[in-house]
């Protein structure tokens, strides 16, 4: 069962309303759609979200790096799902110069790999999840079925009042665990916290992320004020540049560190891991390459004792969300799950049915073949900015 094409489809994702951090602020979210189909007819599609500020990557870039990857070679014409997950797995993106970080093209082989993955699983009948099991075998983090995942909630930077009635939704909604965005211009974080701590409670796990927000040389005294509302962790506090100085300044921080925009492929998770800059990885499957490059640092983290956060990009569509629900559903261990905000983001969504988080976060695994949701012809049409046949 061999490829026989590739379209890439750039979709402009309307949101409910502007998400806001230090780093970037945003109204609609750029997606790449890759929609792949098989000899026999049978189609699938995968998704990635480039993000130049992340990993350097733009929607054009992506797609240039599909056009030369020659993956209907890479596949062959696999005759079992067994056969097609470990091509897919195996699949690789031409390198570039200049990437030491190992992360150019990562959106753009994640949405490759799930479009491959959804559409062998609908061709042989099985679920993302037994691709997910099959990579997964023998490990130790892998859950003995497939089981129900418990999401966490996030408030962004906005006014003083939007921000408490976000706080009081997560409470009545049955959160346990809740992100605070910090480091925005013109915030009074130690009270945003105190306001915060107040609304949610002292059981709430409250973990904070500053996106890049500060300099190496200041950390130390934006984080003093903070550490008294018990934030859990501290995600990506310094810019990238700077990420080398929490080789020293972790032990004084007083509170864990997790990596994001420092932790975007192996080579990053190596030198984090040598140099002891985190206590904690955040993976996203478009940021590190897909579901086989995620577990591979997922297993780094875990050998090295280090906890894990399945991270999300917001505005990220159900074909995503789908597939991050696959990855959490058979993993025990993982510290928080981010993910399946569909309808609390999005304006409207590609696929159906909605699988957003339930109360208190709440969600079941997936079933059916492939993703196990379905992508609709007429949002993606309203939602297409353009498309680019790709040689597959």
């Amino acid at each position: 069962m061999g490829l026989v094409s590739i379209e890439g489809i750039h979709v402009a994702l309307p949101l409910k309303k502007s998400i806001k951090h230090a780093s970037h602020q945003r109204t609609v979210s750029d997606s790449l759609i890759v929609r792949v189909t098989l000899d026999d007819g049978t189609i699938g599609y995968g998704e990635g979200v480039p993000r130049s500020y992340v990993t350097g990557e733009t929607i054009e870039t992506a797609l240039d790096a599909l056009e030369t990857a020659e993956i209907a070679r890479q596949l062959e014409s696999p005759s079992d799902f067994e056969t097609a997950v470990n091509r897919i797995a195996a699949i690789r993106l031409p390198s570039i110069q200049n990437d030491p970080r190992g992360m150019f093209g990562n959106a753009a082989r994640c949405a490759v790999e799930i479009a491959l993955l959804d559409a062998y699983g609908r061709r042989f009948n099985r679920s993302m999840s037994d691709a997910v099991r099959q990579l997964l075998s023998g490990q130790s983090y892998l859950r003995a079925r497939p089981g129900p995942v418990r999401y966490s909630g996030a408030i962004t930077a906005e006014g003083a009042r939007k921000e408490r009635i976000s706080a009081w939704k997560m409470r009545i909604y049955g959160f346990q665990h809740v992100k605070v965005k910090v480091g925005v211009t013109g915030q009074d974080d130690p009270s945003r916290l105190r306001r915060f701590r107040k609304i949610l409670g002292s059981s709430m796990d409250l973990r904070l992320d500053a996106n890049e927000a500060w300099a190496a040389d200041e950390l130390l005294e934006r984080i003093a004020p903070l550490r008294e509302s018990n934030p859990s962790a501290l995600e990506q506090p310094v810019p990238h540049r700077d990420v080398e100085r929490l080789a020293e300044l972790r032990p004084q921080l007083g509170i864990p560190v997790m990596l994001d925009e420092s932790l975007c492929g192996e080579p990053d998770a190596l030198r984090a891991i040598d140099a002891g800059l985190a206590d904690l990885f955040n993976v996203r499957l478009s940021k590190c390459g897909g579901i086989a490059p995620t577990l591979r640092l997922i297993d780094l983290a875990v050998q090295n004792g280090l906890g894990v956060q399945l991270g999300c990009h917001p505005g990220e569509s159900g074909i995503l969300s789908a597939a991050g629900r696959h990855l959490a559903s058979n993993l025990v261990g993982l510290r928080y799950v981010e993910g399946s905000y569909d309808r609390h983001v999005l304006a409207e969504n590609l696929t159906a049915p909605d699988i957003t988080f339930r109360y208190g976060g709440r969600a079941l695994p997936l079933s059916g073949p492939g993703l196990g949701v379905a992508v609709q012809s007429a949002p993606l049409e309203q939602m297409t900015v353009a498309r680019r046949e790709l040689a597959p």
